[in-house]
């Protein structure tokens, strides 16, 4: 396991590289039982061919952050290259996968990556680009990393235009909240984020777990959170609120940047909204 080079920063945003360096530095994971953790890379990962990666298949992990997917990913590859920008998040990440002899940790920008182009043979990118200035020209630096035929597993934020007007308000005000709560210092960040998490993603997730145990079947905002630890809230009040830079994207809009970044065969997963596997064309 190599120590982290250099950081490069070109097509990354600086505040929202330090916003995440320090909430996975604050929020490192150790708290969450391996089991709620392997279950949900399960659902990340559910569409990902791992048959046909070959046996001694190098890979790389677009933003590691605390490396929660690399921890599942390393023990089935030969290889795993681990790139993020934010320092103190590869810290977090090498700590928790120093027994994993085949990950190498880059600490740089992913349009920084220094890995070969067409030497890898598979990689991913979750809940990453959508935080970055040009997510398109990001994805295609990870395309131009790939081997033809190589897989690429990549989760964007979705808009929620599926979602009914009333939804769509509320999350609006949410988005205006951001950007007031994500210019405070990050103890105070993390203080208001702490009472967001108590005061509406706990009742209202709760609230959708007694709704669950009384037979009544209603998606509402948050219910997705109704079995998740009070931890796993505060992570994502944090992530949610205090992000700097976030943008969201159709199903059609993540087709269209993957087939022009090169990647062919696209299928989204039956779980989380917009999990999508591509493959690289063979020019």
């Amino acid at each position: 396991m190599n120590a982290p080079r250099e950081v490069q920063q070109s097509n990354a945003d600086v505040n929202t590289v330090r916003h995440f360096g320090d909430e996975w530095a604050a929020f490192t994971g150790d708290a969450r039982p391996k089991a709620d953790m392997e279950a949900e890379f399960n659902v990340f990962f559910n569409n990902f061919p791992w048959q046909a990666l070959p046996q001694d298949a190098e890979g790389f992990d677009a933003g590691c952050g605390t490396g929660r997917w690399a921890a599942f990913v390393a023990p089935r590859v030969k290889r795993l290259n681990c790139i993020d920008p934010a320092a103190k998040a590869l810290a977090v990440a090498q700590r928790k996968l120093q027994s994993d002899t085949n990950v190498r940790f880059f600490n740089t920008s992913i349009n920084d990556m220094p890995l070969t182009n067409a030497s890898q043979d598979f990689g991913y990118c979750l809940g990453v680009l959508h935080h970055i200035p040009d997510t398109e020209k990001a994805l295609q630096t990870c395309v131009d990393k790939l081997k033809p035929g190589a897989p690429f597993l990549l989760y964007l934020y979705p808009k929620l235009d599926y979602r009914p007007l009333w939804w769509r308000c509320l999350d609006q005000v949410a988005n205006g909240l951001r950007h007031l709560i994500c210019r405070l210092p990050h103890p105070v960040k993390i203080r208001v984020t702490d009472a967001l998490a108590c005061l509406v993603y706990w009742p209202i997730s709760r609230l959708s777990l007694l709704l669950e145990k009384l037979g009544i079947s209603i998606n509402i905002p948050l219910s997705s959170f109704k079995h998740r630890s009070f931890y796993d809230l505060r992570t994502n009040a944090l992530d949610t609120f205090g992000t700097p830079l976030e943008k969201r994207f159709s199903q059609a809009e993540i087709t269209q940047m993957m087939t022009s970044s090169g990647l062919e065969r696209i299928s989204f997963g039956s779980g989380i909204k917009w999990v999508a596997v591509g493959y690289k064309k063979d020019r």
